[in-house]
């Protein structure tokens, strides 16, 4: 992809999509229960050197690889790492809340990840848990191929809570070097036609505590996916494989949250990313506790959207379709992971769905380039839950005017090039940047040795 466009122009969900959704024509449900998944292969194909490359850390063996200051890293059924003892302390000034507060740290800095394919883009994404006085940021710095670096570039300060001791979560914005920049959670070259590119990166947590306590973030997974896709508008269509398959995943609609705490990016008509999200999170048995949908008005219905938009909330991106925030929100549910990344086709999609793992996926389209949806959208992220037994998707589309209508069937062809391409034109004309595959990934910490395939498969494991 060329240079990133402002970040809420490319992903936010676009109140254009409740203005068309409430009036849109619904795709029949079928009526029928939902099949279960067919047998996973007992192999996947051989993938060739991909143009996406997600890479990250996870077991005690890749932690030691890196060099901490004031960590440990914790074995067991989950390894991580956590803060041992402070390396020094550090003044942060929350912009958000304007208080100015002393916060113990330690670092831990990854590896150099080499890419076998140098890119254009690259995301990070992690899984931790944070208790109430504790944050992390996460930081990028990138190798060019000419042997530039980039600076230390925030991909995110994070914390799963926004109580009195908390900071807010917050991407970092005007950070950029005239060759880079990040725009809200995504690196992107300035200039991808001069031939520059990312050939390799590191990864830095730095962990926050207040001083004098004991508690300590704790980090399961960091990542990134860094890519180099083309410039397209189209995108040659895949053939149907494994089809006939549809998840039972919980269905909610964004449109009856409209005008409920807009104090959360105007309330429900831009929820599409939290309500996927939870759909996802409930798929795997998960919700919020009564206590912690306590502060929901007891009138709305669906609180746990409520509590998924104020918990993915970006404080200065003023919205919930940060990326990373949303994979971390689904991770802070006991053994659940949550990785942002990109697939290739609706191939890939077909393979995870089957091995019981729906696909939320990102796109932008005019009206008239998905039939029945009913709606036009700078962005929207919805969930693809099954495909029909001719391959067609069935998503759960959270830009509907009822819990009910969510389940829709788009066809295949449409629903491929919206979320593959790269370039899309605007109803005005203009050019504009697409998602190029981007996807989140939720599925549980153990996964079963079909399922670990199948991730594999698609790069992530």
């Amino acid at each position: 992809m060329t240079s990133s466009a402002p970040r809420r122009t490319v992903l936010a969900a676009a109140l254009a999509v409740a203005a068309g959704a409430a009036a849109s024509p619904l795709a029949p449900a079928t009526g029928e229960p939902a099949r279960r998944p067919a047998p996973v292969p007992e192999t996947t194909p051989r993938r060739s050197k991909s143009p996406v490359d997600y890479h990250a850390w996870t077991t005690a063996a890749d932690w030691h690889q890196g060099t901490g200051h004031g960590t440990r890293v914790l074995s067991g059924r989950r390894p991580g790492i956590a803060l041992a003892r402070p390396a020094g302390t550090t003044e942060y000034h929350d912009p958000h809340t304007g208080k100015t507060a002393t916060w113990e740290y330690a670092t831990w800095t990854s590896p150099v990840r080499r890419l076998p394919v140098p890119a254009t883009e690259a995301v990070a994404s992690w899984n931790a848990h944070t208790p109430a006085g504790t944050w992390i940021a996460v930081e990028l710095r990138g190798t060019y191929s000419d042997g530039g670096h980039t600076p230390w570039y925030v991909m995110g300060r994070w914390t799963a809570g926004d109580g009195e001791t908390d900071i807010r979560r917050t991407s970092v914005d005007g950070q950029k070097d005239g060759r880079s920049a990040v725009s809200t959670d995504t690196f992107a070259l300035d200039d991808p036609a001069s031939g520059l590119r990312l050939a390799a990166y590191q990864l830095r947590l730095t962990l926050h505590r207040r001083p004098g306590t004991t508690a300590t973030p704790t980090v399961w997974r960091l990542g990134a996916m860094a890519s180099d896709l083309p410039d397209r508008f189209e995108v040659p269509a895949s053939k149907p494989g494994l089809v006939g398959c549809e998840l039972h995943v919980p269905r909610y609609s964004q449109e009856i949250h409209k005008g409920q705490y807009p104090q959360y990016d105007n309330g429900g008509e831009a929820w599409c990313s939290p309500t996927s999200s939870e759909m996802i999170i409930e798929h795997w048995g998960h919700r919020p506790t009564r206590q912690q949908l306590s502060w929901v008005d007891p009138s709305y219905a669906d609180p746990q959207v409520c509590h998924a938009a104020r918990y993915t909330y970006d404080y200065q991106y003023e919205g919930c379709g940060n990326w990373p925030f949303n994979a971390a929100y689904a991770a802070t549910y006991p053994d659940l992971q949550g990785v942002v990344t990109r697939l290739s086709s609706l191939t890939d999609a077909e393979r995870l769905v089957h091995a019981g793992i729906p696909v939320i996926t990102s796109q932008s389209f005019l009206k008239t380039e998905l039939d029945g949806a009913g709606y036009g959208t700078a962005g929207h992220l919805m969930t693809v839950i099954g495909f029909t037994p001719t391959g067609d998707v069935i998503a759960n589309d959270p830009a509907s005017p009822t819990d009910p209508a969510v389940r829709r069937v788009y066809k295949r062809h449409q629903f491929e090039n919206i979320w593959l391409r790269t370039k899309r034109h605007d109803d005005k004309g203009q050019v504009k940047s697409g998602s190029g595959g981007v996807c989140y990934l939720y599925f549980p910490a153990r996964v079963s040795a079909g399922q670990r395939r199948v991730l594999a498969s698609v790069g992530v494991r």
